[in-house]
């Protein structure tokens, strides 16, 4: 080749290696070699030979990615800016010519056989598009084929693969276009790839649009906490507040605030709220109008305390009082000053808190259908319960205070207008004032006693008879005043003044009679006493209930019932349950359930009525009823019949049997009832039963492989697809179950069978037929791993998974020629078998030879044999594990120069994932451990590969 002066293609190759080696000089000197040819043939195909070598290596070595680099910045110098002028075009598209050599090369290459050179071809396309200008132009046949490439190459077999080809078609997409292929193979990989870094990739370059916003969404909630913590990133910075709906910005405030992780929550207090708050001008009220507070009230406050703690000053704590008032609290005595002059005295505020909830509007039926008068008293309301919520942080120590603020508090719950949506609130901060269990219990008693029978004034009838006598002893009175009148009239123009004096005394004694009679009448036609009148109307009763459910939420259940609490059970609480009022009955079902905490006698006296009202009643009583009936069995277990005294008799030994299987019937009867709930039709209950066996189940309460097998087909049971709560309730569970214990696991490996007999078993009509049997299965493996215990057990013999094996062996043996037995024998391969020698061993090797005598497919055969010949202590399978292979052991009979690098298959699926994806271009979290520098160099060094020696050993052999 000409031009020895020049720098070769080859040797700019070997010094592009080199890290510290200046690029830009190389790619000027190879440019300048370049313009000097007249032929450009002859050194395309030098650089693309020199670039295969690069191309057919898939690890991410140092040398690799620096000559990957290299070409790059050299195929994007030849770009140059648009000029308008049409005389300059063949230029232009000389200066290009290089450019779209390198693409066509790279497109022709991108449907290799070998996953290193399809990755290589991606990542440069990747990397060429993105080092182009933003008025860079191309071809459109060319720009047409790099995109119909890349929309296949997303759909690849590796990870990384689809990684590259993700980032390169960020340049391609169209978000104004609907119908845009890339918008939706975007939109498709988010919904449906399985490994996280590839959906991570998609979120980075995605473009938030109407059509992809509520993809970007989804993420929030996906099960990586990177994919999380990504697209919150996304939403902060592209997405403008206005564009989600309220429901979308509470939910993710809630969910961001409170995620598992705290990579999470940092990312939505450092990123989504301050993002939001500009968009605001920093408006913190600004922002509360644009969420749901009245509705979301607590997720409010969690923000307000989220904001608060990023603020540098104190000026910047101006808004939210009552979120404020409680994160200064929280901040103990640091907070005292603060908080002194953010609230008045405590009287002062007792005195506003009493006039403020007296003058909450009343609506009449007519008024609540106005839908403006009833928002306005919806709001007034709320703001009330701000102002109680603001009690628990006032001082209350000084004596004056806390007393006339108990007193305020007890007008309050006596006033007939009072909401009875802030009564359990009020009574919440009454008995956090006192300090006396016996005082709290009298005073709430009193309290209920004058709701529910006020003093009222009442008229006592009055008899007619004697009513009539006075009117006509009335009537004579009078007239015998006038006629005194007349007399003294007549004595006094006589001149017979002594007459004249004597009936002016009778006229004064006949006009105290009068008026007494008068009186009399006066007093017998309002004839009204005071006395207590007992209200049962629906609004007292569920008032009363309310105070008396808040009083028993309180109380330590240690205490016990105190015959004041006794009192209000069988005045107030089993009356209610009768009420033909639903409101009414459901909370008095909600009273007995927290009373019958206090008392094992009192659970077992109702513990009957309860499992009634869970059958028969209305659905929001039957949930509440069964809220409570969980309770009982967490706080006691099934065994709460065994202390109920047996009734006394002569034959003890016949009695204590029959009073024995009486227990179990009632036991058993309970666990069939939950069992029936799960297939309920009605969405509540349901859930609530799943999530009551869940905690039973989690806190050991009930120990049932059917059970859990019922909740593990319920999760994955499409119809449950739309009830996230349950969803979301038992995926969290099964982890947590599972982890909890090596019993736990028995337990969960016990279900493993039944549950896939069910699956295969199910009709096509049922809903369990569309469940992917293979990720259950994966699920069951994975559940079942020695290594997910949170305290790992001490070394055993036989591992759950070792037992595990043993079942599926003997469930294959069963009938070798089912459809099953492929998934069966891939499920072995997932196992993580002790290859010990030793009894266990030796049992799984002669299940395994049967296995292999009669089944018949092929594909089952090979798996298990691989797997007998790991038990045989064969480590040849492992032995391709090794992710670190270097250049000098290419194969010389791979004539093209192509490498095939092979993979650990060790049946962990996720790890699998792991090993064959890269981030880049993907924000990554800090390095837990940072490495010495010296470490680092080492494990450089260790690893660095030169393509030197290839390239010199092909130029030999050729």
């Amino acid at each position: 080749m000409p031009g020895d002066s020049d720098l070769e293609i080859e040797e700019a190759f070997r010094r592009a290696q080199k890290a510290h080696n200046n690029k830009a000089k190389l790619v000027a000197s190879l440019k300048n070699r370049y313009n000097k040819l007249e032929d450009k043939t002859e050194f395309h195909e030098e650089f693309v030979r020199c670039l295969k070598y690069a191309m057919i290596i898939y690890t991410r070595e140092p040398a690799v990615e620096n000559v990957i680099d290299f070409v790059t910045r050299f195929a994007a110098s030849f770009e140059t800016p648009v000029n308008e002028n049409p005389d300059e075009e063949e230029e232009e598209e000389d200066e290009n010519e290089f450019l779209n050599f390198l693409l066509n090369f790279l497109l022709e290459s991108h449907g290799a056989n070998s996953h290193a050179v399809r990755f290589r071809a991606c990542q440069l396309v990747n990397k060429l598009l993105g080092s182009l200008s933003e008025n860079a132009q191309i071809d459109d046949d060319l720009w047409d084929r790099i995109h119909e490439a890349m929309l296949i190459r997303v759909t690849d077999k590796y990870p990384n693969v689809r990684i590259q080809a993700a980032l390169a078609m960020s340049r391609l997409q169209d978000p104004s276009n609907v119908d845009c292929p890339t918008i939706k193979a975007y939109m498709l990989l988010l919904e449906n790839d399985s490994n996280p870094e590839v959906r991570r990739a998609v979120l980075s370059c995605i473009a938030p649009s109407a059509t992809t916003l509520s993809k970007i969404y989804k993420r929030t909630r996906d099960v990586k906490e990177k994919v999380r913590k990504l697209a919150y990133q996304v939403l902060a910075e592209k997405v403008h507040i206005r564009a989600l709906s309220i429901a979308q910005r509470v939910s993710l405030l809630h969910e961001g605030l409170s995620d598992s992780a705290d990579s999470v929550k940092e990312v939505v207090k450092t990123h989504l709220l301050p993002a939001w708050l500009r968009m605001q001008q920093g408006d913190v009220l600004q922002l509360l109008h644009r969420l749901d507070v009245e509705n979301c009230a607590e997720t409010a406050v969690t923000t307000l305390q989220a904001i608060f703690s990023m603020a540098t000053s104190p000026d910047d704590l101006q808004n939210g009082v009552r979120a404020l008032c409680e994160f200064v609290k929280n901040k103990g005595n640091e907070g005292e000053e603060l908080l002194e002059r953010l609230l008045p005295e405590t009287a002062i505020f007792a005195e506003y808190l009493y006039s403020y909830l007296k003058s909450i509007t009343q609506l009449s039926e007519e008024q609540r259908a106005d839908m403006t008068q009833l928002e306005m008293v919806m709001t007034q309301e709320f703001i009330g319960q701000q102002l109680i919520l603001l009690v628990g942080c006032l001082d209350t120590s000084e004596e004056g205070g806390r007393k006339r603020m108990v007193a305020v508090l007890q007008e309050i719950l006596l006033m007939p207008n009072t909401p009875t949506s802030l009564i359990g609130l009020l009574v919440e901060k009454l008995i956090g004032i006192l300090r006396d269990d016996a005082q709290k219990i009298q005073m709430v008693a009193e309290i209920i006693s004058d709701v529910r029978e006020p003093i009222l004034p009442i008229s006592e009838p009055v008899d007619e008879n004697e009513k009539r006598r006075k009117q006509v002893k009335l009537a004579e009175v009078r007239v015998q005043i006038m006629e005194a009148k007349q007399t003294l009239e007549e004595c006094i123009s006589c001149q017979d003044f002594s007459r004249a004096a004597e009936l002016k005394d009778s006229i004064s004694q006949l006009e105290e009679l009068k008026n007494q009679l008068v009186l009399e009448a006066s007093q017998s036609a309002d004839n009204i006493k005071e006395q207590r009148v007992e209200k049962s109307d629906a609004k007292t009763l569920l008032k009363c209930l309310t105070m008396c459910a808040e009083l028993f939420k309180q109380m330590n259940i240690k205490r016990g019932i105190c015959p004041t609490m006794n009192a209000l059970i069988e005045s107030l609480i089993l009356p209610g349950v009768s009420n033909p009022n639903p409101a009414v009955r459901n909370m008095a079902v909600i009273c007995l359930g927290t009373a019958a905490l206090h008392s094992k006698d009192l659970a077992n006296t109702h513990l009957v009525l309860l499992l009634q009202i869970t059958q028969l009643d209305e659905p929001k009583i039957r949930i509440s009823a069964l809220r409570a009936l969980v309770d009982q069995l967490l706080l006691n277990g099934l065994n709460i019949l065994q202390d109920k005294p047996a009734p006394v008799s002569q034959d003890d030994s016949n009695e204590q049997p029959e009073h024995q299987a009486e227990e179990e019937s009632t036991v058993q009867s309970i666990l069939k009832m939950l069992s029936d709930f799960l297939d309920s039709e009605i969405c509540e209950l349901r859930t609530e039963t799943a999530e009551g066996l869940a905690k039973l189940m989690y806190c050991g309460r009930i120990l049932s492989p059917k059970l859990l097998s019922r909740l593990v087909l319920l999760w994955y049971n499409p119809v449950t697809e739309d009830d996230q709560r349950l969803r979301h309730c038992l995926g969290v569970f099964l982890q947590l179950y599972a982890r909890a214990s090596r019993t736990n696991q028995e337990c969960v490996e016990e279900s493993f069978l039944p549950t896939m007999r069910t699956l295969f078993n199910a009709p096509v009509t049922s809903p369990l037929s569309e469940v992917d049997t293979s990720n259950v299965a994966e699920l069951f493996v994975e559940l079942t791993r020695p290594s997910a215990l949170v305290q790992p057990a001490a070394v055993q013999a036989v591992s759950v998974h070792d037992s595990l094996a043993v079942r599926v062996c003997n469930e294959i043996l069963r009938d070798t020629s089912a459809p099953e037995v492929r998934l069966y024998c891939k499920t072995l391969s997932w196992l993580e078998i002790n290859t010990e020698p030793g009894p266990a061993n030796s049992d799984l090797q002669l299940l395994l030879k049967d296995i292999l005598q009669e089944v018949k497919d092929k594909h089952s055969i090979r798996i298990i044999e691989k797997l007998c010949n790991q038990l045989n202590g064969d480590r040849c399978s492992k032995s391709a594990g090794n992710q670190d292979t270097t250049l000098q052991n290419l194969d010389d009979h791979n004539g093209g120069g192509q490498k095939k690098a092979s993979t650990a298959k060790n049946g962990k699926k996720a790890e699998l994932s792991s090993d064959e994806s890269d981030e880049e271009n993907v924000p990554e979290e800090p390095p837990s451990v940072r490495p010495s520098r010296r470490a680092k160099m080492a494990a450089i060094d260790k690893t660095k590969q030169d393509l030197t020696a290839l390239m010199n050993q092909e130029a030999n052999s050729s």
